[in-house]
């Protein structure tokens, strides 16, 4: 499915496609090929005894998918949502997901040898164990994190989302 990035290879030419946005202050980038599409915000029905970041589902073209809020996420406070908030529809761990972010900045271009490995430090940073930053690269206009979004979210908790979106009624109601 994703082409997983190797960030130990030496090769100097070669490019890894990310897609940037921002939450908060911060600018952080995906994997290009996990990107399905980008979508302004849609009504989102509500999914009972989610977790506090899963902001419920939406129906896109037929196909029930879990949204997280990705300021939820990060543990950060919410904001009411504008022009620029996007839904960024992805396939990780063999499911549609989209997240919610503040705005989409640009697709960026970075040689692989540019981006490093994330600092200890930041491994664990919800303390949850959850190891979802990939590496950092430093840009002209500031540091761009980069996520693993197969870590981002476990396998356990997609599923589960899955099987309730499946007994919530469609996607009717915007908060």
């Amino acid at each position: 499915m994703s082409q997983q990035l190797n960030f130990q290879a030496n090769n100097d030419n070669k490019l890894v496609q990310l897609v940037s946005f921002k939450v908060s202050d911060e600018e952080f980038g995906i994997d290009i090929l996990q990107v399905q599409e980008i979508i302004r915000m849609l009504p989102i029905a509500i999914v009972p005894s989610a977790p506090n970041f899963v902001k419920g589902v939406i129906d896109l073209r037929g196909e029930v998918i879990p949204i997280i809020d990705m300021r939820k996420r990060f543990k950060l406070p919410s904001i009411p949502y504008n022009n620029e908030t996007r839904i960024i529809v992805v396939h990780t761990n063999d499911f549609t997901v989209g997240f919610i972010v503040d705005a989409v900045c640009e697709v960026i271009r970075i040689k692989e040898s540019a981006i490093e490995p994330a600092p200890p430090v930041l491994t664990n940073v919800n303390g949850d164990g959850s190891n979802y930053i990939r590496g950092v690269s430093k840009l002209e206009k500031g540091l761009l994190i980069l996520l693993d979004l197969n870590n981002l979210i476990s396998l356990e908790i997609l599923e589960e989302l899955m099987n309730s979106a499946k007994n919530t009624p469609s996607a009717s109601s915007a908060e």
